[in-house]
Parts: structure tokens; sequence; C-alpha cells
């Protein structure tokens, strides 16, 4: 097996934001527009996974499987209808899971958070 590479580390919350292990690339804590209403997080929940999977070389066609988590999960069908603008390439497999986030903002503030794994070929 290959190096595996751990980036955007945060050491106050030991975490990983971005590990490569392997050809697959775990991302963590996609989030955006934070505040804004939920489609708005949705598209920035995803513009921030794409920015990331670009710094290590990959796009949104990448992405084999997420887990988005919701504070409501009666948004999910507006959350389906930017996955469809969004994943032109393929749908990733998903879990969808409902939670109360401890977030800045309350019940006001962040709506969803994706988490991604991603491939790459070779």
């Amino acid at each position: 097996m290959s190096e595996i590479i751990r980036s955007e580390i945060n050491e106050e919350f030991a975490y990983s934001g971005i590990v490569e292990a392997g050809d697959l690339v775990f991302l963590s804590f996609c989030v955006g527009n934070v505040g804004a209403p939920f489609e708005d997080q949705v598209h920035g929940a995803i513009d921030n996974m794409e920015q990331r999977l670009k710094t290590v070389g990959l796009t949104l066609a990448s992405v084999v499987k997420i887990d988005v988590l919701l504070r409501d999960v009666w948004n999910i069908p507006e959350m389906e209808k930017v996955f469809k603008e969004r994943f032109v390439h393929g749908y990733p497999a998903r879990k969808t899971i409902s939670t109360e986030f401890a977030h800045v903002g309350g019940i006001h503030g962040l709506q969803v958070q994706i988490d991604a794994i991603a491939y790459r070929t070779h």
C-alpha cells in the first residue's frame, strides 16, 4: 500500500480534512454559505467539496460515496434537486442523516454538512 497522506489538519479539534489512502480520498466537513437559505448551503457544501477535490487533482465526477448530515430531513427533496444539477457525471452512493449541529448560529446557522469519498483512477 502506498503512503497515507493527511492534509487540512486541525490540531485543535483533532481531525484531518482530507485523507488520501491508496486510490481513495476522504473529505470531511464540506460546508458553505452557512446562515444562507438551505439550497444555497447545499450548493456551498458542494462548491467546498469541489474546491478541495481540486487540490488533490480530482473532480466531482470522482466522488463515489457521500454522507449528508441535515438539520431538517424534510429538506431532502430540495437537496436532491441540487444533487441532480451538480452530480452530472453520475450520482454517488449516499446516506442522509438528521442531526442537531453544535455550531455557531444555532438553528439558523449550519443546515447541511457533507462528507465524501472519491476514487482516484490511474
